[in-house]
């Protein structure tokens, strides 16, 4: 029921409705790829550069939808939560959920845009990488959920913190290979961007689907403990904080 919720109300008395979903991706990879691609000429490793970008752009968006939702699921719901009792839970899994079927429509675009280039004689292609991709979308999920209950677990009390995430989401972005692969990064700074699980999941998901990077199981392993510690840190906060947070919000 939370799941249909969200995805009916995020684009409810909207002209194009669930196009959005489709239009919000093209637009950011088209200025990407002028900004990026055309005026800082940051290489893509021999992908086409649309393609570089739009996989970028819908995994980051995944975690970061994951990630200011749930960060706000006690303020937004708290009529809800005042009125009847339900496993609090529900509602990060709900949004996490619905933030997944609008990332499954958007991965039909980046198809679409992967068969056009692959098609016109581009070196790409998929490797056996590509079986852990379920793999990769779920760590996103359990860092973007994880992160989200802790900080919506903190604003019960600091709301500060809620323009904090807000800002800091943004900038994080950069630290993060979305928009540059990770062999653009000097060899000083590369240690301190790899360790961002999130540059684990962007590179592993690139390599996987378009056969371009590098990415080892090493990796992976590191990507899956991070996550799982953030997932149960975060259930943890959000558990002990639902039991008072109607008297604090």
């Amino acid at each position: 029921m939370f799941v249909k919720r969200d995805f009916i109300s995020l684009y409810k008395q909207t002209i194009l409705g669930p196009l959005w979903f489709l239009i919000q991706p093209i637009f950011t990879m088209t200025v990407y790829v002028i900004i990026f691609g055309g005026f800082a000429r940051i290489p893509t490793e021999g992908v086409p550069a649309p393609l570089f970008y739009l996989l970028g752009i819908l995994t980051w968006s995944y975690f970061l939808d994951c990630l200011n939702k749930t960060s706000n699921v006690f303020r937004e719901n708290q009529s809800i939560f005042g009125k009847v009792y339900f496993p609090r839970l529900i509602m990060p899994l709900s949004i996490v959920l619905s933030s997944l079927v609008r990332f499954g429509i958007q991965l039909f675009l980046f198809l679409l845009v992967f068969i056009y280039f692959w098609s016109t004689g581009s070196d790409i292609g998929p490797n056996s990488y590509i079986l852990i991709f379920p793999i990769f979308i779920l760590c996103t999920a359990c860092l973007g959920m994880g992160l989200g209950m802790i900080v919506s677990a903190m604003t019960t009390k600091y709301r500060d913190i809620a323009y904090l995430v807000a800002f800091g989401s943004q900038l994080l972005m950069y630290a993060t290979p979305v928009v540059y692969p990770l062999s653009f990064v000097p060899e000083k700074y590369k240690p301190i961007i790899a360790a961002n699980p999130m540059t684990q999941v962007i590179e592993g998901v690139r390599f996987g689907l378009l056969g371009k990077g590098h990415f080892e199981l090493m990796n992976l392993l590191y990507l899956g403990v991070i996550s799982v510690l953030v997932l149960l840190i975060g259930i943890l906060t959000f558990k002990q904080v639902e039991k008072t947070f109607v008297d604090t919000i």
